[in-house]
């Protein structure tokens, strides 16, 4: 039974990192047409639509957040917020690839994270390949070479909102059910991203742009879905480390759909990035044994 819930779990997490994927394939796409702040709210009109909905017909939305869950609900609304602010700046500006292998540090920076704020233990070891995976992080931004851009440290603002998000989710208990802080979290989005884009001047958007916003919607919901589900099943030390399975699908989108390829120092350093990551996986799981 334990076999088959590890290989369910996995087969959800490859989905989940795929359907991520496509939704930044989505929206790249989109990247010259439609401004970001519009573009933003449009997709979160789309998400918030559908993840009611679903929240709806799982009783979700009858759930009460207890006030303690209600600050980590807020911190972790606004830290979703700039991640995703800091990740499509830095996704409409720099190879696919580039960004997903920057994000690859995450198991990183939320284990470094958890042991400085949440005061949890962390051995020499696995300090040791959080060290060797920022070697690797600095390997794909290389700030001060030729060709390095601004928008790398876009990349890294995104990891540091992220791992403030996971940590902040890491808080919640269990009787917040997840879909009403997924439905909670795109609300806010939507709202936010609407505002900022009244300081913009709106397009029209054509068959082809309605099209992919409504494609990007679809492949979003489908990420977030697949993300609650793989947290039910399976044990987590065997499934997280398929979370890098993201990579090799920004690796092949990006280079079939935008003719994109990581220069050879970016693919060492995403493979220091992803080597110390997992060990860093590994190690947590022999110290939860």
């Amino acid at each position: 039974m334990v076999r088959s819930d590890n290989l369910r779990g996995s087969v959800l997490m490859m989905l989940s990192m795929a359907a991520f994927t496509i939704n930044d394939v989505f929206m790249k796409m989109m990247a010259d047409d439609v401004p970001l702040f519009q573009l933003m709210f449009l997709r979160g009109f789309l998400t918030t639509l559908a993840t009611g909905f679903i929240a709806w017909k799982m009783g979700a939305l009858s759930a009460r957040i207890s006030p303690g869950d209600r600050w980590m609900v807020c911190l972790r609304t606004i830290a979703e917020i700039g991640a995703s602010y800091f990740f499509l700046t830095a996704l409409f500006n720099m190879p696919i690839a580039n960004i997903t292998a920057i994000l690859q540090a995450l198991p990183l920076t939320i284990a470094l994270a958890a042991a400085l704020f949440l005061k949890e233990p962390i051995g020499w070891r696995r300090l040791l390949a959080i060290t060797v995976g920022f070697v690797g992080v600095m390997m794909i931004v290389r700030p001060g070479a030729e060709g390095f851009s601004e928008y790398s440290l876009y990349g890294l603002a995104a990891v540091a909102f992220v791992t403030l998000r996971d940590l902040s989710t890491r808080r919640l208990s269990r009787d917040t059910p997840s879909m009403l802080v997924t439905f909670v979290t795109s609300v806010a989005i939507m709202t936010v991203f609407g505002l900022a884009s009244l300081t913009d001047d709106w397009v029209a958007v054509g068959i082809r742009e309605t099209t992919l916003i409504t494609a990007a919607a679809t492949a979003i919901i489908g990420g977030y879905l697949f993300s609650v589900m793989v947290m039910r099943v399976g044990e987590i030390s065997f499934i997280a480390p398929f979370r890098y399975t993201g990579l090799v699908w920004a690796l092949i989108l990006g280079w079939l759909v935008f003719g994109e390829w990581p220069q050879a120092v970016t693919l060492l350093g995403a493979g220091v990035v992803v080597a110390s990551g997992m060990f860093t996986l590994y190690r947590e799981a022999r110290a939860a044994r």
